[in-house]
């Protein structure tokens, strides 16, 4: 059993517990808890620190910025400092063992504070990386909050040497967005006509041959590559989520049809190997109808109840968009983080629970922050295998340092060898190769 922190506290709000927790329970693995009676602080003789505005004593301190006391949305303006050669803010006095609080500093990027505030939207009436603090400061490309926790533990050893700390383990998840499931095959016999005559009169000689061969059963379908994907999750013994679309044919839901059989089979083969979730589509954002029915949907082809979903073009407008989702109790979340740049979106590589600025509740809605997503690398990014791998490589660096979750978006198409991604085939599993948890 790990030696537990007493943490001394004026006032044990929702948001002072929510973010030690983050911190000291799921980053560090280690056991808190809270009091406001001085009298038990003093008589403590084991692992312990003050989080106020002064110090009790001459124990381990950290003073109090006031965003964890307040309620609601106020306008906070942030001045960037540094740590050693770390990014931090809400910077504080010498008294304080770390020179800013770490704790306020890292509510407001784990409750994605900034997010509430005004801001000029994406083209998916999104927000945008750029808006963000970790993007105008160049940290997005590190789980900052992980980051500083180490560097609290690392004080916090300094002042109690005796303590024995016994650390989470780094961990990696695959997932898969299944928003093109077959390039040609079950589109129909009016879509494969259509889009032969376009890639007739495009010139796309080749791609007219692929699809009279995948029609006329000479070939199999360049995006069916699901056998591949589960035969390199058992060969690599890693964990895997697919989720798959399963919504009406829109603009930019444009799957094959959610009613053939062919493409529910599918969906139960994989279920057998891998967790299976839910890609809403792009108006459930805003449509909890929408968002309610393809749930149901999914749950009726696995027959069991749809629990973990990601929205589609990561259409995610909190907190709207968690709201919808808890009421329809699922209880993971994948959506977190900017389709067109790579790094920690809520500046954390650890999973944690949504907290809902609104009702000032931890929600019982599990956040996965993805870090890198094959589309990003590819097209927005315009990098090579090589180049890609690169990127994914210092990224893998970044959370084996803090022990924390890696979290990936592929899809199907990235292991077709076809199209756009000619030569980037065995890019997978050399993602796999570098990500490995041993």
């Amino acid at each position: 059993m790990e030696e537990e922190l007493l943490i001394y506290t004026q006032k044990i709000t929702p948001r002072v517990s929510y973010v030690f927790k983050h911190i000291f329970v799921r980053i560090l693995n280690i056991p808190i808890k809270f009091t406001s009676t001085i009298e038990e602080f003093v008589a403590h003789d084991g692992l312990k620190m003050t989080y106020a505005k002064a110090p009790l004593g001459n124990e381990f301190f950290i003073q109090s910025h006031t965003l964890l006391f307040e309620q609601g949305i106020n306008d906070i303006e942030i001045t960037m400092s540094q740590w050693d050669s770390t990014p931090c803010f809400f910077s504080k006095g010498k008294k304080s063992v770390i020179p800013f609080d770490i704790f306020a500093a890292s509510f407001y990027l784990l409750s994605r504070y900034e997010e509430y505030l005004p801001c000029v939207l994406d083209e998916n009436d999104c927000y945008p990386a750029e808006e963000s603090i970790a993007y105008k400061n160049n940290f997005l490309d590190k789980p900052i909050i992980n980051v500083w926790a180490y560097k609290l533990l690392k004080a916090l050893k300094e002042k109690y040497p005796e303590f024995k700390h016994q650390p989470n383990k780094y961990k990696y998840l695959s997932t898969f967005s299944i928003n093109q499931t077959f390039l040609y095959r079950c589109k129909g016999v009016i879509r494969n006509l259509v889009g032969g005559f376009y890639d007739f009169f495009t010139l796309k000689l080749f791609e007219v041959w692929m699809r009279i061969a995948v029609f006329l059963r000479i070939k199999e379908d360049p995006y069916n590559t699901f056998d591949k994907i589960i035969t390199l999750q058992k060969k690599h013994n890693i964990k895997t989520i697919f989720f798959f679309l399963i919504a009406n044919y829109t603009t930019y839901d444009n799957n094959v049809a959610f009613t053939k059989r062919k493409y529910h089979l599918l969906i139960k083969s994989i279920a057998d190997y891998a967790k299976v979730g839910l890609l809403s589509s792009y108006f459930t954002m805003d449509n909890e109808d929408k968002l309610k029915k393809e749930a149901n949907r999914l749950s009726h082809i696995i027959n069991t109840p749809t629990k973990i979903s990601r929205q589609h073009f990561g259409r995610n407008k909190l907190p709207e968009t968690y709201q919808k989702l808890i009421d329809l109790d699922i209880s993971e979340d994948y959506s977190m983080g900017y389709l067109k740049h790579l790094g920690f979106r809520a500046s954390t590589c650890t999973p944690f629970y949504f907290y809902d600025l609104d009702f000032e509740i931890q929600t019982p809605l599990k956040v996965y922050p993805y870090a890198f997503m094959d589309n990003t690398l590819r097209f927005d990014l315009q990098l090579s295998p090589k180049q890609a791998l690169m990127k994914v490589n210092h990224i893998t660096n970044m959370v084996k340092q803090v022990n924390g979750t890696l979290v990936s978006v592929f899809h199907n198409d990235c292991l077709s060898n076809f199209g756009d991604w000619k030569y980037w085939e065995d890019f997978y599993e050399d993602v796999l190769n570098c990500v490995k948890e041993s």
